[in-house]
């Protein structure tokens, strides 16, 4: 995640309709000043779409009513966090994964991707080991349900020892797994994430001594990534490795606007044609309550991105 629950202050309906209403007053100024370029709106549709996170938005949704609530809301892809009731992990059997498969291709819904809880900075081996294995079972599981990559973490740096081994052995971890991964057409996306590591200088290190085209990062929209008001430098450092992205809140909370317009007007620059995904730090509860709520996150995402999905 990129913000805490801490530093998540949920919106009330009208706090929403306020945003929609200010999102509307910005694209209809006029192109000068203060305008829509100022703003990075634009009218044409992005290339890339929007998809959703089950970490918390439909978490406690069952595999057909996540999909039936994506379909609902206009939400095109979702990346099946690990530990929710929607039930698809690495323990499921051939039949089972392809009745998930064909669950995906009957609603229309992309099967983005999994997101793991696998990360790679301790200093035991044996539990890197084992976080690697974990990993390619997860590749096993998105290549048969028809997904495109998994996510995995690094989780921060170790107390006592120098950094930059850290950064390494995440790097060789995330080689391994992506050497695994390439075979089966599956990429591996390591989130921004972690205390000290979710630094875009430090995950551009990891990328650059893993060194394989399999793997990416996930852009995860941390406060981090702020400096002095832009998130460009940020971007930049990372900007040939993004292969995923998770946003969180579009509207204000405790800690300031995080500038999406922005970002997704970078998205647009560099083509990319993939999925921005929710990932926001409260649930919105039932299914009904979820499509509501996607269904006005939508609406905020496509003033925003520059067209609706």
């Amino acid at each position: 995640m990129g913000w805490t629950d801490a530093q998540y202050k949920r919106p009330t309906r009208r706090d929403t309709v306020a945003g929609l209403v200010g999102l509307a007053a910005v694209s209809a100024l006029p192109k000068e000043g203060m305008g829509a370029n100022a703003f990075g709106l634009e009218v044409s549709k992005p290339a890339f779409g929007l998809g959703l996170v089950t970490y918390n938005v439909g978490k406690d949704l069952s595999l057909p009513d996540l999909l039936k609530v994506a379909k609902e809301s206009g939400v095109v892809a979702i990346e099946l966090r690990t530990t929710h009731k929607h039930g698809v992990e690495t323990s499921l059997g051939r039949t089972q994964r392809a009745d998930v498969r064909k669950r995906f291709a009957d609603s229309g819904i992309v099967p983005w991707g999994c997101g793991s809880v696998c990360e790679f900075h301790s200093t035991d081996p044996a539990v890197v080991k084992r976080n690697i294995e974990d990993c390619k079972r997860f590749v096993e599981l998105v290549a048969d349900i028809g997904g495109r990559g998994v996510k995995v973490r690094p989780n921060g740096f170790n107390r006592g020892e120098n950094q930059a081994d850290t950064l390494r052995r995440i790097g060789d971890s995330v080689r391994a797994c992506a050497e695994n991964a390439a075979g089966a057409k599956v990429e591996i996306w390591v989130e921004v994430h972690g205390n000290g590591t979710q630094e875009p200088a430090n995950m551009q290190a990891i990328l650059k001594h893993c060194d394989h085209p399999s793997a990416g990062v996930t852009w995860n929209s941390n406060g981090t990534d702020v400096k002095n008001g832009s998130v460009k430098a940020s971007f930049e450092l990372l900007r040939p490795y993004i292969k995923s992205c998770h946003i969180n809140d579009l509207y204000r909370n405790d800690t300031g606007a995080y500038p999406y317009a922005e970002l997704f007007g970078l998205f647009r620059g560099m083509g990319y044609d993939r999925y921005t995904l929710i990932e926001v730090g409260r649930t919105p509860g039932d299914a009904a309550a979820c499509v509501e709520f996607l269904r006005y996150y939508k609406a905020l995402w496509s003033r925003l991105a520059g067209g609706a999905a």
